[in-house]
């Protein structure tokens, strides 16, 4: 049964993709709550009510599931202890898919069990261990930390051996992963509904700087769409096994033997971002759509060309200037507070000619 109209949604987080996900809730007639630590929660601006609260406040959560009708969340490090605190009834879709998306060991050897390739990689303890790893994996590759850390947070390169000598090891649980050879990264995005019913947007190619998404192009090229389908098919095999519900997102290396698994985020993601003005329903439309219960969209894309950049740390102090730039800029601000480096501020998309 659809959730009706005037009914309150319960978002976990205050970033800018609880911002947008409660802009498409009030769109469909929806009361939107959120709920985060102090800090510049900016999905509060477009939230009927918000709760200010560490994440492990029994009273605030209590306090804010009894607002709530469902709740999902906005990104994927939300603890777990603090989902599993909250009635089950009111969860969009299983916590497990948290357990297993904010555990890097977890969720390769998730993806691994479904069929899915990813790059080689060893778990990482001790400093025998990355000795280990290093020997057996060799270099060049990336030890990052198994929990926490995005955007290129928590994770340091090894080109070589004379690097790996000067590596040490930072005293958490990490994953020591050997790098891959491979022409782009991209991403696949899909939506299920509470019925199992899944769809895709066209998968972009994703342009990364200092470890950070910075641009997502439509056409992705000819070796992405050579390898969509098969990418596509561990999408739909993680949110089956996962029980999702909502926007579901994994990335993927393009290499010439085939697609290889990076990572997955259990959210509306940062590179469909596009679809908002490129697809007939937008990821955060359908995010909501899917768990109220409500028929998905159409999630074909509108034009024939389609760029989304990021705008990054003091840009976003000059970016109205952007909208007098060809190319048919769509500006979206955040409303962030302070424009420090390397912090997402915003984003624009720029559209080419629809497509008949």
């Amino acid at each position: 049964m659809a959730l009706a109209t005037g009914s309150t949604i319960g978002i976990l987080g205050g970033g800018q993709l609880g911002r947008m996900m409660a802009v498409a809730a009030l769109q469909l007639g929806y009361r939107v709550v959120g709920f985060a630590p102090a800090g510049d929660n900016v999905a509060a601006d477009a939230c009927t009510a918000f709760i200010t609260a560490d994440w492990d406040d029994r009273q605030a959560l209590k306090d804010f599931a009894e607002l709530c009708d469902v709740v999902t969340w906005e990104f994927e490090n939300v603890p777990v202890s603090t989902v599993a605190a909250l009635p089950e009834a009111l969860l969009a879709c299983p916590v497990r898919a948290l357990e297993v998306a904010q555990d890097r060991l977890r969720e390769k050897a998730f993806a691994a069990s479904l069929g899915g390739v990813p790059a080689p990689y060893r778990a990482v303890d001790s400093a025998a261990d990355l000795a280990a790893a290093l020997a057996e994996v060799g270099t060049p590759g990336i030890l990052k930390t198994a929990r926490d850390g995005y955007d290129g947070k928590g994770q340091w390169r090894v080109r070589s051996g004379v690097e790996a000598g000067a590596v040490t090891f930072p005293g958490v649980t990490c994953i020591y992963e050997g790098f891959v050879t491979y022409e782009t990264e991209f991403s696949v995005i899909l939506v299920r509904g509470k019925d199992g019913t899944v769809k895709f947007w066209d998968s972009t190619a994703n342009l990364h700087e200092g470890g950070m998404l910075a641009r997502s192009v439509l056409p992705a090229g000819g070796l992405v769409e050579a390898q969509v389908a098969e990418a596509r098919n561990l999408a739909a095999k993680v949110a089956d096994g996962l029980g999702y519900v909502g926007v579901l997102t994994l990335e993927f290396f393009a290499t010439r033997e085939g697609p290889v698994f990076n990572e997955m985020a259990p959210r509306v993601h940062n590179s469909g971002h596009w679809t908002i003005e490129g697809a007939a329903t937008s990821q955060f439309e359908n995010h909501i759509r899917a768990i109220c219960g409500l028929p998905l969209g159409v999630t074909k894309t509108r034009f024939e060309a389609i760029e989304m950049r990021n705008i990054v740390g003091e840009e976003a102090l000059r970016a109205h200037a952007i909208l007098a730039e060809p190319g048919e800029p769509h500006l979206h601000l955040y409303g962030k507070a302070e424009a420090r480096e390397g912090r997402k501020m915003g984003h624009v998309t720029r559209v080419g000619h629809l497509l008949k």
